[in-house]
This record gives structure tokens, sequence and C-alpha cells, in this order.
């Protein structure tokens, strides 16, 4: 029997970032109304949808927010889960899932998650304060997480030595053994209610060596079929045995000796994802839509090869953003250039992405550094 698709309904994102914004661009294709929250009323979303202006965190600020929605969904995991939970009692469907969300959002309970369901992931002990950290000098090198509130690169330090416990951090968290790793590399794995489950190509990412953020990704990775069956499997078994319903991304390390391990996840679109706008046959904000509105999912097959260059603010600039190199970028073949709606750009603040598509994997590499080196985000 055909299913009718009724659109009659209202779609609440908590977070009005640049994730939001291309959730909502997705989201048009379907004439789905969308209502928003973000604490910064000049959040990029605030301009294309319904917007309140409201902290995530703050359990009434978002329980009268859901209560004018039908679904609710996240482009951030820092928010009120108690809330969220009390939403799913009077009706309202939640996706991802509150408890999910909430075992995220606490590194410990993630890793530990890892541990008791056998999925591969790096050692680790859980630590309470700086002066735990010091007992474990025998686990050196590290890298020392926190447990709670980490985003973006903050909230994870390298410890090498003895020397560097002094900064630890002085909040539970964990340590983690370094691993050295061959690559590192994403998998994107979207589950609708049904139970049906598909998972993006493996891209490879490329961090900054200091800021620990995504400086470009490469789609597909280049990879052994071994490797890649690794990964599709671990991303696939974690959604399932979190019994999640939206999309998630599964970071994860392949070892010289090409093991995988899962590094971190995140239950919402994902910046390694932003090149399936452009390179696959379903973005992964169409898909994320699919997922938590019960849709069939779609075919995530990729139509070309891809990099993706993030846009951060150039260091020493801050102020009313100005993207120098613009017009030499754009005249390319096969380059895509997203802006976030950030008026006010500051060092190393996300203010878009670029996308690049070519056959040619080689003249792919050669055009994301040309675009890396000549595209740059400064200030009035």
């Amino acid at each position: 029997m055909s299913q009718s698709f009724n659109q009659h309904f209202k779609l609440g994102i908590l977070g009005g970032g640049q994730l939001g914004r291309m959730l909502i661009q997705s989201g048009i294709d379907f004439n789905i109304d969308f209502t928003v929250l973000d604490p910064d009323p000049s959040a990029p979303c605030s301009t294309l949808a319904q917007f309140k202006s409201g902290k995530l965190t703050d359990f009434d600020t978002v329980m009268q927010f859901g209560s004018h929605c039908d679904i609710i969904t996240i482009e951030i995991e820092n928010v009120n889960t108690q809330a969220l939970k009390q939403l799913v009692k009077q009706g309202k469907k939640v996706f991802p899932q509150p408890e999910v969300i909430e075992l995220i959002q606490d590194k410990r309970v993630q890793k530990t998650f890892y541990k008791e369901h056998n999925i591969p992931t790096a050692d680790f002990v859980l630590t309470e304060n700086a002066q735990d950290v010091l007992k474990h000098k025998t686990f050196l090198p590290a890298v020392n997480k926190l447990g709670k509130e980490g985003y973006d690169g903050r909230g994870v330090q390298i410890i090498r030595t003895e020397q560097e416990l002094s900064k630890a951090f002085d909040a539970p968290g964990l340590l983690e053994k370094l691993i050295d790793f061959e690559k590192e590399i994403s998998v994107i794995v979207a589950r609708n209610e049904k139970g049906e489950i598909k998972t993006f190509p493996v891209v490879e990412m490329v961090f900054h060596p200091t800021h620990n953020l995504v400086e470009y990704l490469f789609a597909p990775a280049q990879l052994s079929s071994d490797v890649i069956k690794q990964a599709n499997n671990i991303a696939e078994d974690i959604i399932r045995k979190l019994d999640m319903v939206g999309l998630l991304a599964v970071e994860m390390f392949v070892t010289k000796d090409s093991k995988v391990l899962v590094n971190e996840v995140a239950p919402r679109p994902h910046n390694s994802g932003h090149q399936t706008i452009e390179a696959n046959i379903t973005s992964q904000y169409e898909q994320h839509l699919r997922a938590i509105l019960n849709w069939p999912l779609g075919d995530t097959s990729l139509v070309i090869p891809s990099a993706m260059v993030n846009l951060l603010g150039e260091p020493e600039y801050s102020g009313p953003a100005v993207y120098k190199g613009f017009e030499e970028v754009i005249r390319e073949r096969g380059v895509h250039v997203h802006l976030y709606g950030k008026k006010l750009t500051k060092p190393f603040r996300k203010m878009g992405h670029v996308t690049i598509v070519d056959e040619d994997v080689e003249n792919l590499k050669k055009k994301a550094i040309f675009v890396k080196e000549t595209l740059k985000v400064i200030a009035a």
C-alpha cells in the first residue's frame, strides 16, 4: 500500500549553527516547516526559519520550545536531555533519543559503552581530577580528555611525558592510550525507526596540527577493502547497539597494522559529511531528515570523488568577515563554496567550507591545496 507524506508538522532543531543551516537548506526541498532554538540571536539559522533565542541547556527553555514542535532534533549535543525526556513522555518525537544524546555527552560513559559492547577502541582509564591523572604515569603517552563539554578540539590534550602531567584537566575525564595511527577516518551511518541502516563511503580526514579541527578530507578514503569493511561494520554495530534513530558520525583510527579503532561519535550531521551535498546521491542532511522522519533511507553512493576544505578564521584577524581569494577559488572547475552566515570572524572560527569534486584524485588533491592556500578569512 502506498504511503502519503503529510507535511503538516513542525520540526524543531536545538542549535542554530551551520549544521542546522544546512539541514534547513535540505529540508526546503520537502517544504518542511522548521523552528530553531539557539542562544545567539544572530546564529546562522536565524534568518532561515522561525527562530527563538534561548539557552539549550535550560530545562524550562527547552520544554517551552519543544511544546510547539511535533519532532525535535539536534545539531549540537550540549542540550538539556531531562527536558527532552519529559517531551517524549508528552508524546513528542525526539531523535536522536535523549538517552543516546546523554550517553554521548560524556566521553567517560561513551568509552565505557564501547568496552562493554565489544566495540574496538583504544585502552583507557577513567580519572576524577588532575591529582588522579598523576597516578597513571605508566599509562603515558596518552590523550587526556574532559568527560563533558569538550567540543571542536577543546577539552582534548596529549600528555606524552611525566613533565607534561602538570597540564592535566582538573575535572572528571579519562586518559586514553595515544594511538600510533596510519590514518584518521570517518563513517557516517543512518538508521530510521524501522531499523533500516545505511552507511556513507568512508572518508579520510586531515587535522590541523595544533587546533584539532579537520582541515580537509578526501572521499573516498584510499584504504584496503578489509579496512573499509571493518569501518562500515563498526559504524553499523554502534548505531544498532545504541538503538539510535538519526545520523551518527563515527570517527576512527586506522592503526599501522590495519586495525580500526573508534575514537569518538557524534549523533548528528558532521563536519566529515559536508562534501556529500555535492559528491553523493543523497547528502548527510537529507539522510538525517529521512532517518528521523522514518522515511526510506537514501542512496549514499558516491557520484564523484571529492575533497572538503574547512574555512577557518585566520589567526590574526577578528571582526567583520572578508573572504580574500574568493573569486580565484570559484573560478576553478568543480569548486563549491559554502559560507555559514557568520558576520564576524575570529581566529580558527568555522566560517564555511569548500567542496571540490573531480574524477581525477591527484587533481582533487592539488585543487584542495590551492583552495586552502588561496581562500583566507580575514577581517575588514
